[in-house]
């Protein structure tokens, strides 16, 4: 008796095991269209564990949930079927990584894909036309992981495409829309790593390049750069290696490169331009850990910077103004040390006290008189270094002057250069007038009437 009940058990599990492998009417269901019906079927075969241990289990599910998500009024009866049909055929592809189920021609098996594409693409413009920036992301980057899918299987009419360029660049405008940086360039760099070009993507390439640069990250600076340069060549990168170079360099790195570059001799006058501006406007922090000669040195590079790019390019003014207003501060600079030296030396003369003591006024007036040496011999020291300033900015600003006089359709910068060049010249030939008065009259008169000249052109440059 224990013997028949042991066979009857034993017979009844090898049903079950082939009942839970048997798919049959599951497809023949969904070969007529009859998919509620199919799904029924199929819950009743995989509620049995051993079916869950087989690829066909997972690919008639997901491509059931596929076809609901892709008809409105299913895809409302049952919510979540996007994502089921995800789940199940990420589990199918995980038992059948040939995908040889799906590949059966009767399965029709890339309709799953097609399902699970289309919609989610559809659902992405909805949401990006209605600024819903993180929903679009999250369709178009579906929709790009399905049609990955069908491109890399050759399952589309265009057998040669290898991706989805607009569900690609999508998701990359949605997710730099929803500040997803990282993300908008992830979509973004497999466009650009694949060459994608012409005049709509453009921006997608800057874009990368200025992520790069906020990010301080050299090699993907350096990767889009290159890649920005080879797609579109006609275009000025430069700024963008300036930004760079200004963001993410100390200043004696930035002193160090352009010695290096200038000694080539290949810089371009924009670049000589920036380093120019780097020079001219050290950082408050750099300045408290550089001495006032130092300082001095930096502007003096920053001039020279300036000199170069109006020989690059002759016909730029704002290039000689701004080698010429480095001239201009350097004079002033050395003009408040002269006037600081003077000063010193009044109120050393107001402050000084006679010893009567003959011992001790001999030894005050040695201090006295050491100190007095001192003080002529820095001022004499400042004024070498003054008149050369003042000679230079005076040579620049003039052709600073000459070259944008003559331009006839003049930008408001370039005017309120000219306006501040007069009045730096006046002041120049100013003090170059006082310091010849009674000295030497035929120079007293030539500065006199080149100061007459330029002040009466204060903002005359409308």
């Amino acid at each position: 008796m224990k013997k028949i009940l042991f066979s009857v058990i034993a017979f009844t599990t090898i049903v079950n095991a082939v009942k839970a492998q048997d798919f049959k009417k599951v497809s023949n269901a969904v070969l007529l269209n009859q998919i509620e019906f199919a799904k029924t079927e199929l819950d009743k075969l995989m509620a049995d564990p051993k079916a869950q241990a087989k690829p066909d289990g997972w690919f008639w599910k997901a491509k059931i949930y596929a076809y609901f998500y892709s008809k409105p009024e299913l895809s409302a009866k049952y919510p979540q079927s996007q994502v089921i049909a995800d789940e199940a055929y990420q589990k199918y592809v995980s038992l059948d990584a040939s995908l040889k189920i799906l590949k059966v021609p009767e399965n029709i098996g890339q309709d799953l894909l097609f399902n699970l594409y289309a919609p989610s693409f559809n659902s992405g413009i909805g949401a990006f036309n209605a600024k819903n920036w993180d929903s679009a992301y999250y369709y178009f980057s579906f929709a790009a992981k399905y049609s990955d899918i069908i491109f890399q299987n050759k399952f589309s009419k265009n057998p040669n495409q290898a991706f989805d360029t607009t569900s690609i660049l999508y998701a990359g405008y949605a997710a730099q829309n929803a500040l997803k940086n990282n993300e908008a360039t992830k979509n973004y760099d497999r466009l650009i790593t694949s060459k994608i070009g012409g005049k709509n993507y453009i921006d997608i390439y800057k874009y990368c390049l200025i992520n790069s640069i906020n990010a301080k990250d050299e090699t993907s600076f350096k990767k889009y750069l290159d890649a920005s340069k080879a797609m579109y060549p006609q275009e000025d990168w430069e700024d963008y290696e300036l930004n760079f170079f200004n963001k993410n360099y100390t200043l004696a790195e930035k002193t160090a490169m352009y010695d290096k570059e200038d000694a080539t001799g290949t810089m371009s006058s924009k670049k000589y331009l920036q380093y120019g501006d780097v020079f001219a406007n050290i950082s408050k922090e750099d300045k408290e850990n550089l001495d006032s000669v130092k300082q001095n040195e930096y502007l003096q590079k920053a001039a020279v910077a300036f000199k170069k790019a109006f020989y690059k390019n002759p016909s730029d003014g704002i290039a000689a103004y701004n080698a010429g207003v480095i001239y201009y501060n350097i004079f002033n600079l050395f003009d408040d040390k002269v006037s600081q030296s003077r000063r010193a030396l009044q109120d050393l003369n107001t402050n000084r006290v006679v010893e009567k003591d003959p011992k001790k006024k001999i030894i005050a007036d040695a201090k006295y008189k050491a100190t007095v040496d001192s003080l002529k011999s820095a001022r004499i020291s400042f004024e070498k270094p003054m008149n050369d300033a003042s000679d230079s900015s005076i040579a620049w600003l003039e052709i600073e002057l000459a070259i944008l006089k003559a331009k006839s359709d003049k930008i408001r910068e370039e005017k309120n250069c000219l306006n501040k060049s007069v009045d730096y010249l006046a002041n120049i030939y100013s003090f170059k007038r006082d310091k010849a008065r009674g000295k030497d009259l035929k120079a007293f008169d030539l500065y006199d009437e080149k100061f007459k000249l330029y002040d009466n052109l204060h903002d005359s440059f409308k």
